[in-house]
């Protein structure tokens, strides 16, 4: 079959930038780059094309289908490199006349492929049957510039810096997404400048790795991360790089949680002591809104309400408490896949992380533990609300209240989620049970919350009873409870009561908390003796709508000793930009940290 020429001329450059979407990729000009796109019928085909003579530097990108022909691919090819000169003549063109005489000076072009020295173009081979036949000794030909066509080569999808950088602070990519290559192969390297587009910018290396911790020496200056994506074979494809659209910023001298930081500035040593943090560290689909702006926030400047910069200050705050089990509330599913794991998962941490969405919410709960102190045995997620109905080891409390129609409805349609995981602490036969959780929040609904909290421990108690049977535990005094969240109820509601003193009786005014939704008749008991770790402070959550606390880690009683509890914030640095979040807190919420003992059975 016929193949039409091309009429260009093709220059021999190495190593030219281009830039798509705030990213930029230096291509080696004498390849062709085919990537077979995984679970579709579809490849990707990228290649660049100078000529500095006609003022051509484009790179040129097709995603076709695999059952089609070679020679349809090349005459698209054609057809581009055509349009894109001919653009590139006429802007340059000032004279009609000039337009000629370039064009009469292009030389003629052919664009063929070849296969081990013969000419495939006309063949009627798809391109499906040219990447699954020996792939060796294909390439590109126009005119004297041969190409070397790659299949697979490791390449870099996304790359994105953060938009706002603080001194201090870890950084890394926003969007960060490869094929045919691995993370941990991958040469990430850091550089900063004090100019961006000037023709004298010089670039000074900083770093290494996919993450950087920004020096005080770095404010005012952009970033730039340069990723040569490498797979484990050691086979590298083209370099990406991407540039800060602003300059690293300072932030002040001392933050509130850096005062407690110096409380735990060392990992506890103990095989059976264990620091646990519990913290709503507010999600951004509640932070970053026209309402939380303008109600729920207003005196918190935006910037400070931004995700790129609470993260920041959220990441810094949580590794400074060098905890061995985290358990936080209000988790973005993209703050954890992103930030959390790929900062606690790494060394020097090393934490494993589990995610538990709040049903069809894009948040939910999440728990870290550090891997080198425990060896999970199992974990469970329940959404609380739908499952109420339909598990037999509710029934007993459902049949007490399923006759209000309106109240079993409201608390069936709740999305609230339990997240519950068993430990193993290592060096030791002990256990631990964790449970994690975030209430429902109404001003009305204290006896939803409360029988929430029955529901779960319901469920927790039979978690227990079967973790003593599937892992074999010969005493289950050797399983400690250790139950966070946010409960969102104060220590006079029934919830403290019922977890500290066990029962809650039929007579508790949170029963009525909507009289319309009113239970009757009901009275809790759970089986766990247990103590706030951190007490009841008197804020956990502080705002000029509201403030007390809310949050708490409730700790086995004769499971667990509390060695230290970390001193909360002053009333002073609270009020000091009226509440928070604020640029010095990241969140309404304040983290609680206590170091726990294992109690030694008698």
């Amino acid at each position: 079959m016929f193949l039409p020429a091309v009429s260009v001329y093709l220059r021999f450059v190495r190593n030219i930038n281009i830039t798509r979407n705030s990213k930029r990729i230096t291509m080696d000009t004498n390849k062709l780059y085919i990537r077979n796109l995984k679970n579709t019928d579809e490849i990707n085909i990228k290649f660049r094309y100078v000529n500095k003579e006609l003022n051509v530097d484009r790179d040129f990108g097709f995603c076709r289908k695999k059952y089609e022909p070679v020679f349809k691919l090349l005459v698209r090819i054609q057809n581009n490199v055509e349009k894109e000169i001919d653009k590139c003549v006429n802007k340059r063109s000032k004279r009609r006349s000039t337009a000629e005489q370039i064009s009469k000076a292009l030389p003629e072009i052919k664009i063929e492929i070849y296969q081990d020295e013969c000419n495939i173009s006309s063949n009627e081979m798809t391109l499906d049957e040219l990447l699954q036949n020996n792939f060796s000794g294909v390439k590109l030909l126009v005119i004297d510039q041969i190409f070397d066509i790659v299949l697979n080569q490791p390449w870099v999808d996304l790359l994105q810096l953060p938009k706002c950088m603080l001194a201090g602070c870890l950084i890394y990519p926003n969007k960060f997404q490869i094929q045919f290559a691995a993370p941990e192969h991958c040469s990430c390297i850091w550089f900063k400048s004090t100019q961006l587009e000037a023709i004298s910018t010089k670039w000074e290396k900083c770093g290494e790795g996919l993450t950087y911790q920004v020096a005080q020496e770095d404010v005012g200056h952009y970033m730039k991360l340069a990723v040569t994506p490498r797979n484990k074979e050691g086979i590298s494809g083209p370099m990406a790089e991407d540039i800060s659209k602003c300059v690293v910023q300072a932030l002040p001298d001392e933050l509130p949680f850096q005062i407690r930081h110096q409380h735990t500035v060392n990992l506890l040593s103990e095989p059976s002591s264990i620091r646990v943090v519990t913290y709503n560290i507010l999600a951004d689909l509640y932070a970053d809104s026209d309402y939380s702006r303008q109600t729920l926030f207003p005196y918190c400047p935006p910037q400070s309400l931004q995700i790129d910069y609470r993260k920041q200050l959220l990441i810094r705050e949580l590794t400074g408490y060098n905890a061995d089990l985290i358990c936080l509330q209000e988790v973005d599913q993209k703050i954890f896949d992103v930030d959390l794991k790929n900062v606690l998962e790494m060394p020097p941490h090393n934490f494993y992380g589990m995610m538990a969405p709040k049903g069809i919410c894009s948040e939910g709960v999440s728990v870290f533990f550090r891997r080198s102190r425990f060896d999970l045995l199992a974990s469970h997620v329940l959404h609380l609300g739908k499952n109420i109905p339909s598990l037999s080891i509710f029934e007993p409390l459902w049949n007490k209240i399923k006759a209000n129609e309106q109240l079993a409805e409201r608390i069936c349609n709740r999305s609230t989620t339990l997240q519950i995981c068993l430990l193993k602490v290592k060096e030791t036969d002990k256990y631990v049970l964790v449970a994690n959780t975030h209430l429902y929040f109404h001003p009305d609904a204290d006896h939803i919350r409360l029988l929430q909290i029955g529901f779960a421990l319901t469920y927790v108690e039979h978690i227990h009873k079967e973790a003593v049977k599937e892992h074999n535990i010969t005493d289950p005094q050797n399983i400690g409870l250790i139950f966070c969240g946010d409960f969102n109820s104060v220590p006079e509601c029934g919830i403290y009561k019922l977890m500290t003193e066990q029962f809650v009786d039929k007579h508790s005014i949170d029963w009525s908390s909507n009289l319309e939704e009113a239970v009757v008749e009901v009275e809790l008991a759970q089986p766990f003796k247990m103590f706030s770790a951190c007490g009841t402070p008197k804020f956990t959550n502080f705002t000029t709508l509201f403030s007390g606390c809310l949050d708490y880690i409730f700790c086995q009683q004769d499971r667990f000793q509390l060695l230290q509890c970390v001193p909360l914030p002053t009333d002073e640095q609270l009020t000091a930009h009226s509440a928070i979040p604020s640029m010095y807190f990241p969140s309404d919420h304040i983290a609680l940290i206590a170091d726990l003992k294992i109690t030694p059975i008698s």
